[in-house]
Order: structure tokens, then sequence, then C-alpha cells
């Protein structure tokens, strides 16, 4: 069964992670997405460590089911193959810094001369305009200016970083959400439109919730919200660490059994979910200092025993093997064409109707321009042609 997006096409010129993973998850859903690179090397990513066959890992796990052609843009002729393909597409999305894409001519006006019901899409770094806009971004970048590097504050007030790209990745996944309700939109009204998206919105947005509860408020002198600095939900026992939380007051009394201090209930300091949240510092020095009297294998067994939600903290290699990843089908196996065996995880939302599936491998550099051109009607002596004048590769 065809996917959720089967027909429609997707002409994606976006490198590095957020763009090329949020068409990554277009493609899962069936669309047919179009990978236009530069000549001489593509997608910068491809340049990364540990590759096979010429790709990386994190190229092979962000642009499979994709195609790949090799298109310069600077030539006219490589803006008019650009434009034969946005005339048989349903959405463009590009991440250049603003202004670029319109300085090369494929800005939301010029291609929506073309395809009138485009959805064009931007996604930048830290938006259109203000006073960062023409700054140079990286995930990083995003993570101290959002307020997340705060956040993760050590007990100095350090200001640390996550060790994953998370506004790459949630900025893709904001990116792919709003793809598809302007396909919906698109649907419903035959109208394209520009979906603009700055790493940064999405970012801030994303940690609003919780992260800025005392800041939303406006004129609160106290929210009783958990300090900024409070210790983390990571608890060493003799032989490892686990983490275990209690939110709810049926948690925290259930934790109270567990831990084997039921007179904690009764302290004033712990007696409601604000007034937990307000000492947590005291609440969870307590609580480690509990935990680190027995092995993970013991703490575990209690607390689930009385219902307290809880984990191991698995290494990424204990990861693969974990039960609970295994009774999911998440990770999956299987050959790519040219690198050999790779395991990767599957689409996570699962269409009970029209699965989400792995059909093509992350293509090698220009892998498809042959196919691609034929599409748009080009024979065999013109492509030789633009191969030799070195519009595509």
């Amino acid at each position: 069964m065809p996917g959720p997006l089967d027909g429609f096409r997707i002409i994606d010129v976006t490198q590095m992670i957020s763009g090329p993973l949020a068409t990554m998850l277009l493609g899962d859903q069936g669309a047919d997405v179009i990978k236009i690179e530069p000549p001489g090397g593509g997608d910068f990513v491809r340049s990364y460590g540990g590759r096979r066959a010429g790709l990386p890992p994190m190229f092979a796990t962000t642009n499979r089911n994709k195609r790949s052609i090799v298109i310069n843009l600077k030539e006219p002729r490589g803006l008019h193959l650009l434009q034969r393909l946005v005339e048989t597409g349903d959405v463009f999305v590009q991440n250049f810094r603003p202004g670029v894409a319109e300085r090369m001519g494929i800005g939301d006006a010029a291609l929506r001369a073309v395809r009138p019901n485009l959805v064009y899409v931007s996604i930048s770094g830290f938006g259109e305009s203000g006073p960062y806009a023409e700054q140079p971004v990286y995930d990083p970048i995003i993570q101290a200016l959002s307020g997340l590097a705060s956040i993760q504050s050590d007990e100095t007030g350090r200001p640390r970083l996550v060790r994953t790209i998370v506004p790459d990745k949630l900025t893709a996944l904001t990116a792919a959400q709003a793809i598809t309700a302007a396909l919906l939109a698109r649907e419903r009204t035959g109208v394209g439109q520009h979906v603009r998206l700055a790493m940064l919105d999405a970012m801030v947005a994303f940690l609003w919730p919780e992260g800025m509860a005392r800041y939303t408020w406006i004129d609160a002198d106290d929210d009783g919200t958990r300090p900024a600095r409070a210790r983390d939900l990571i608890f060493q026992t003799t032989d490892g660490f686990i983490t275990c939380s209690a939110m709810s007051d049926a948690d925290w009394h259930a934790l109270t059994q567990a831990l084997e201090h039921p007179e904690w209930r009764d302290d004033p300091r712990f007696g409601s979910v604000a007034r937990r949240e307000r000492f947590a510092d005291e609440r969870l020095e307590m609580t480690a200092a509990v935990l680190r009297t027995r092995s993970s294998a013991e703490w575990l067994q209690r607390l689930r025993a009385h219902r307290v939600p809880c984990a191991p903290v698995l290494s990424r290699e204990d990861l693969l093997s974990d039960p609970q990843i295994a009774a999911n089908e998440l990770i999956v196996e299987s050959n790519h064409p040219h690198a050999g065996r790779m395991r990767q995880t599957r689409p996570a939302a699962r269409f009970a109707r029209t699965p989400a599936t792995l059909r093509r491998p992350a293509p090698l550099l220009g892998e498809h321009t042959n196919e691609i051109l034929a599409e748009l009607g080009c024979d065999g002596a013109e492509v030789a042609e633009l191969r030799a004048a070195k519009v595509v590769a």
C-alpha cells in the first residue's frame, strides 16, 4: 500500500540536517523527494567521517527515500532545469540564508510564476529580518540563544549544550508538520503558500511550556516552579545509573514507600506538586542519597513493584538490545546497495492504512540524474550535452 503522501513531489535543495531530515520524513510517508545537490561534493554532510561508499552514517539516515540529481544552479540552463522540476512538484524546500534564494532566482515569487499553487518553504536560522538574520548558524548557536544551554546548566551554574542536535531535529519535525498542513490547506482551497520557519522560533516555542513557565504569567511574584538549576533525574546506584520520576501525589506516595521513607509524605516541603517543584533540589538530593545504597536491579524491581515510573540509563550499545525497543520493532537492518549492511530506525509514526516505508536507501551523489532528466523529457543526447557543459553531473 502507498504511503499517505504518495503522489506528492518534493523538490529539495536543502543541506545539513534540518531541511534534509524534514524532507526525509515526507519521503518515508510516500512523497517523491528529489534532492538537488550542487556540483563539487553535494550536500555538505556527505563530507563527514565514517563513510562507506562515500556515505557517512548521518547522511545515510537523513536522506533515505530520496533521489539525487546534481544541478549547477549558477548556470542558466541549470536554473531552467530546476524550474522544469518545480513545474512537476508540489513543494519546494530551501534553507539558504535569507535573501540568497532570491538572488539565485529561486525565491518564492520566481518559482510561483512557474507553479502558482506551489508550497514554498524557507528554513532559516534566526528568521528573515532582525539583528542576527544574516549571521551563519549551526545547532549549538541556537542551543545557546534559545535558552536551552541555560536550562541545561550544571550545579555550578555553567550552561551546557545538549549532546545531540536538538534544534536541527526539532526544526525538521516542525517543518514536516507545517508542510503537511500546507498541503492539506491546498487540497481544500487549491492555493499554495509560503511557509517560513526559523530554527530559533521552533526551539523557543518547544522549550516554552515548562522551560519558561516562570516567565509565562506577567507581573507574577512567584509561580512556584522548579528552580532553573535544580538537579536532573539521573541517580547513581551502587553499580550504575537509573532514572525515576514522581509527578503526581500518587507517584510521590509510591516513591516514598519504594524507598522505605514513608515519613517524607508528611514533610510540608513536599505536600503538593507545586511545593515538590519549589523544593526540587532538596527532594532530589534526599532521593539520590537513598538510591546510592543499592544496585540498579534492586531499585528497579522495587520501584516497578510500587508502580513508580523508572528505567535504567542505557548506553547506546545497550539500546540495540533493549526488550522494549525490540518489541516495538523500531530498529531495522537492511542492505544498502553500495555501502553494505546497515541499521536505522523505521518511521516512528505507524499508519494503519497507508504505511510509511523505507523504499529507497540514501542515494549516491547524482545517482538519479539520468533518471530524473528522462522524466523531464531529456533524451540521451541532451543529457550527454548537459553533462559535457557541466550543467548536471
